[in-house]
Formats: C-alpha cells, sequence, structure tokens
C-alpha cells in the first residue's frame, strides 16, 4: 500500500503553511493521535524530522535548535499527558521568545471530561507557555476550513511579531488511516508588515477602499485616500458610519443589494479594509484583501485576507500616495451605477426608506447623527447625506440596545451642536429611560420609527417571515408590546421630561413637520418626533429598493434559488462542486 499525505484536512492546512513559512525542522515524539501529522510531513520529503522519546527534553532541544539556528522548530506528540510535558521547555521559551510550534493531537471535544482514555483537555493554557493557542477542530466544511486557515496564519503571525515566541496549535483528529492525498491543497498565506518593512508592491489596475465605522476622517488622512485613489484607480465604499466625506466616497449598498443582478463591479482585484464593524452588509468579492490598523490584528470580513498592515491608516496611504495621479475610471463607474439607479426608484410606500430618502439632504451641516440598528441604518445607507455630517450607529455590539443613551452622551459634548437619532420603536423603548436623564439639553432631536414591533423580521426577504406575519409577531417580532403604537403613550411621555413633541401617520404629516424638524440652530426645547409606519410598507419599499435592476443571469440565479431553496441550492453547489457553485 502507498501512503502519500493524510485525508484529514486540518493536517493538510497545518503541513501547507508550515511549507509557505519556510518552516522545516521537527521534533516527534511517539504516539498515536498525532500519527496523520507525522507520517504526512515524513511523505512531503521537506522537512528535517528529529525523534524525542520524552516530550520534556523534546521541548528543551527545541530550544537549543532555535536558539541556534535562529529557525522556528515544530514539536509534535500524542494525546495524554505528553503535551503536559512540553510545559517546562515552553515556559524557557516563551521567556527567551524563542519560535517553537507545539502541535498537540486531541481527540473530539466531546470526549473531554466524561472518562474516555487520552482525552486530555488544552483548551487553556498556562500564561506564559505560549504567545497564542488556537484550537483546530476537524473540518466538516469550507467555514471549518477557512477558520482553521486562519487560525494556523494567525499564530506563525503571532510567533514573529512584538518579540516573538512559542505557539501551541490544539489539532482535532480522527486518527485517519486512509493517507491518499497526493497533493496538498493551496492555502492562503497571510502576511503581515509594519513600519519598518519593505511593502509589497500594487499591481492591479483598480483597488478598493471598504471603510468599516470610523471616527471622523480627518482632512490630511482625507487628502492622503484621496490621492491613493488618484494614482491607483480606486473608489471608497462606504455607508453612513464610515465618516469618509472625500472626492471618491460611494455608497455600495444601492448596487450590490440588487436580488437580480449581480454588478461587476463588485468584483475588486484588490481591496484594502480600514475601519471596524460595519452594518452595510455590503455584497464586494474582492480577489484578496488587505488590512490595514494600527491594532495589527487579523480582521478577515471577507475571508480573502492575504496581508495585514500594522500601523496607521496615513502611514500606509501616504507610502503607497507616491507617484504621478491617473486613471479614476473605476471610481467613475461606481458613480454612474450608482446615479442610475438612484434615477430608477419610483415612489415608496410610508416607510423609514422614505423617510430617508425624503429628509436626506434636510440635515443641517455640520451636525452628528445617530442611527438604529438595523432598519434605520439600512434605510439612510442607500442615500448620500451632507458632506459635513458625522454619522454613527452603535455597530460594535450590533444590539437594539443603547442607540439613545450614545446619542445622549455625544450630545452633552458640544452643546452648540444639533444632534440627531433615527430608532425604530423597539430600540427606543428598550433605552427610553435615557431621555429622562436631566443633562439632556435642548441640542437633540430623535425620529421614532414606530411600527409595533421588530419590522425588520417581517421583512419579505427575512428567515422569520417564512411563518407568516401573525406567527412572526407572537415571538420573533415582539410584536403589540408598550402600547402596540399608541398615539399617547409616547406623547405623554416625552412632553413629561420637557421635550417638544411631534407626530406623523402619513407623507402629508411627515413634511409639515420634517423642516421645523430638521431646523439648523437649537431651539427652545429637545423635540421627539414619532412616526407611525407598518411593517407591509416597510417590507415593500425595501423590496422595491432591492430590485431596481436586473439581468437574465442574475434573474435565472433568483428563480433557482426560489425552487430550490437554501438547502436544496447548497446540495446542488456541493454536487457541482467549486467552479460551478461560484455561479449559483
Amino acid at each position: 500500500m502507498e501512503f502519500y499525505y493524510s485525508e484529514e484536512k486540518n493536517v493538510q492546512i497545518i503541513i501547507a503553511l508550515l511549507k509557505a513559512n519556510k518552516i522545516k525542522k521537527v521534533i516527534a515524539s511517539p504516539g498515536t493521535t498525532n500519527v496523520c501529522l507525522v507520517e504526512s510531513m515524513r511523505y512531503d520529503g521537506d522537512f528535517e524530522m528529529y525523534s524525542s522519546v520524552d516530550e520534556r527534553s523534546a521541548a528543551y532541544m527545541a530550544c537549543g535548535m532555535a536558539a541556534e539556528s535562529g529557525e522556528p522548530v515544530v514539536l509534535t506528540c500524542t494525546g495524554a499527558t505528553a503535551s503536559r510535558n512540553y510545559m517546562p521547555g515552553l515556559t524557557e521559551a516563551y521567556y527567551r521568545k524563542l519560535p517553537i510550534i507545539a502541535i498537540t493531537a486531541t481527540l473530539h471535544e466531546g470526549r473531554l471530561n466524561q472518562n474516555y482514555p487520552q482525552a486530555i483537555d488544552r483548551r487553556i493554557v498556562p500564561n506564559d507557555v505560549s504567545v497564542m493557542s488556537v484550537q483546530l477542530p476537524f473540518v466538516k466544511d469550507e467555514d471549518d476550513a477557512w477558520a482553521n486557515n486562519l487560525k494556523v496564519n494567525c499564530a506563525f503571525m503571532a510567533m514573529r511579531e512584538h518579540g516573538g515566541g512559542p505557539i501551541h496549535l490544539n489539532w482535532e483528529t480522527k486518527c485517519s488511516t486512509i493517507f491518499n492525498v497526493r497533493e496538498l491543497p493551496q492555502q492562503r498565506f497571510i502576511q503581515k508588515y509594519s513600519s519598518g518593512s519593505e511593502l509589497p508592491i500594487i499591481h492591479t489596475d483598480k483597488v478598493g477602499i471598504f471603510i468599516g465605522s470610523h471616527q471622523p476622517i480627518g482632512e490630511k488622512l482625507t487628502k492622503l485616500i484621496d490621492r491613493f485613489c488618484e494614482i491607483h484607480n480606486g473608489a471608497v465604499f462606504c455607508d453612513q458610519t464610515s465618516n469618509y466625506r472625500g472626492k471618491y466616497r460611494v455608497l455600495g449598498n444601492l448596487i450590490t443589494y440588487q436580488e437580480a443582478r449581480e454588478s461587476p463591479l463588485a468584483s475588486v482585484p484588490l481591496l484594502i479594509y480600514i475601519g471596524n464593524v460595519s452594518g452595510a452588509y455590503m455584497q464586494l468579492f474582492p480577489g484578496e484583501v488587505w488590512r490595514v490598523g494600527d491594532d495589527g490584528e487579523s480582521k478577515d470580513l471577507f475571508k480573502k485576507q492575504t496581508a495585514i498592515f500594522e500601523m496607521k491608516e496615513a502611514q500606509f496611504f501616504d507610502a503607497y500616495s507616491k507617484g504621478e495621479p491617473g486613471r479614476t475610471s473605476f471610481y467613475e463607474e461606481w458613480k454612474i451605477a450608482y446615479d442610475n439607479i438612484l434615477n430608477k426608484i419610483p415612489e415608496l410606500p410610508f416607510s423609514n426608506i422614505w423617510i430617508a430618502k425624503t429628509a436626506k439632504s434636510a440635515l443641517p451641516p455640520n451636525c452628528v447623527f445617530h442611527l438604529g440598528i438595523l432598519n434605520s441604518l439600512r434605510s439612510w445607507n442607500f442615500f448620500e447625506t451632507p458632506k459635513s455630517v458625522m454619522c454613527y450607529s452603535n455597530t460594535g455590539g450590533f444590539g437594539i440596545d443603547g442607540g439613545i443613551s450614545s446619542l445622549i452622551g455625544a450630545s452633552l459634548v458640544n452643546k452648540e451642536k444639533v444632534y440627531f437619532g433615527c430608532f425604530g420603536d423597539l430600540a427606543f423603548f428598550y433605552d427610553m429611560n435615557s431621555i429622562g436623564n436631566r443633562h439632556v439639553g435642548n441640542n437633540i432631536r430623535i425620529m421614532l420609527i414606530n411600527n409595533g414591533r421588530g419590522t425588520e423580521f417581517r421583512n419579505y426577504n427575512h428567515n422569520g417571515a417564512i411563518f407568516g406575519s401573525e406567527e412572526t409577531d407572537q415571538f420573533i417580532a415582539a410584536a403589540h408590546h408598550y402600547g402596540d403604537q399608541s398615539r399617547d403613550l409616547v406623547k405623554h411621555y416625552a412632553e413629561d421630561l420637557g421635550f417638544e413633541y411631534l407626530t406623523a401617520s402619513n407623507k402629508e404629516d411627515f413634511l409639515l413637520n420634517k423642516d421645523y424638524f430638521f431646523a439648523p440652530n437649537r431651539l427652545d426645547k429637545a423635540i421627539l418626533f414619532e412616526i407611525f409606519t407598518n411593517s407591509q410598507d416597510e417590507s415593500d419599499a425595501l423590496k422595491i429598493m432591492n430590485t431596481l435592476e436586473s439581468s437574465p443571469r442574475g434573474v435565472a440565479k433568483k428563480a433557482i434559488k426560489g425552487m430550490l431553496g437554501d438547502q436544496g441550492t447548497r446540495a446542488v453547489k456541493k454536487f457541482l462542486g467549486q467552479v460551478v457553485s461560484s455561479d449559483l
């Protein structure tokens, strides 16, 4: 019988990334659970392998080998107490910052603490035996493979950065005896760069910049980003919380949300990713992603991260802004596409989206706008707001709680500035006690979109909608709480707390109050503007926005998904394979 690489995919990931990192030295201790790894390494032939019966000795051998050679050294052992014996040597390596890679084999996590023999819990390790410890579960699907690849990449980066040190990979095995894989699958290799590094060259003819939620981007950084776009044919993909207001800003949601048309613009060869958690849910398809941030952390939102730049954003864009400006066609294509779709919007039902479309230009200069999760943020992300407006949303934890409190806290910083907010009814009632705070000033304006429920769960494209409106309302959408759209409850509460109360139940009512609510100057009182909508209109408005454009291919894809459902589509994808699945 011929033996090649193990069929276990997490073993293949480990070996492929060891090779990508040019790590060759291995000290193996005897055992069963690590056979898949050891024999796959032996078959590969690239590894310089040594044997040590005593794991204590093996770990110290690795210390001496790493210190002498300056190269990382791999340790691998079986389950039971074998890995415990690595601890003295790994402690030595930790305090000497030696690059040791301890790869321990473990059986399924469910066996832990169930009296299974040789099932030792290694999920938590002492603070001073490794700079990073990762768990690598058995690979069952593409998400598992992506997560394991990312974890191993991050561990190898941690081994080298900030002085370096030992790392621990705890790999779950089924002890397969099948070694039938002749070639290792291609694995993504993530490279980290810092201020002193020689930076890679940008070879693509167009570059996207994706900005998640971000503090206001000042004039200096804005100019650097603009110049980067002019040199590298760039476009900047934003939502309202990105707070970039430069020349090349594009609100990508309107284009990428189209259900029956996948825009070719969404395929971006290289995407630069800055900022934090975004509520945009933008459908972009990058070839590779470079993450830039002075924390140096991996943020693999698009699952295509190939480089991490541990540096200030201004430093990154300055480094890549040398040269003469050239084409800006990529941005221009996005801008034309956005304007074309925007011009196709018909009259919308009275809804959060209609309000955003109608009031988008009414926000006064230099104001601050806070948006609730999720319907309010999505609604305003479709439309451009004035350049001097800064926008925020609690996308970090991404819950409905605390939005109004965050608005109030911000308003206390500058009482000469007007602070606006737009929140759904569940978010409002969740945080309603905050408006009774005695520090609330007259520079606050709150729009409460009251549709009597979590209307998100009643949208036509939400999973909750499959149960029907009444069933969804009972426990998923939490309908009929808080006065069930009472016309008096919020009015009395707000007025008793010193707010001026406005209300609207239709477009005409809203338009009568719009200019007063958005007045640029501070008024005598804070304002609470309660706007009553219904879930059907909210859902219909969203469907209109998501179906403004179509293509034959997009219509066909949508029809296939409609016939097969999510489960059937996944089954067809799996059957047809990766190449075809990308088209479904």
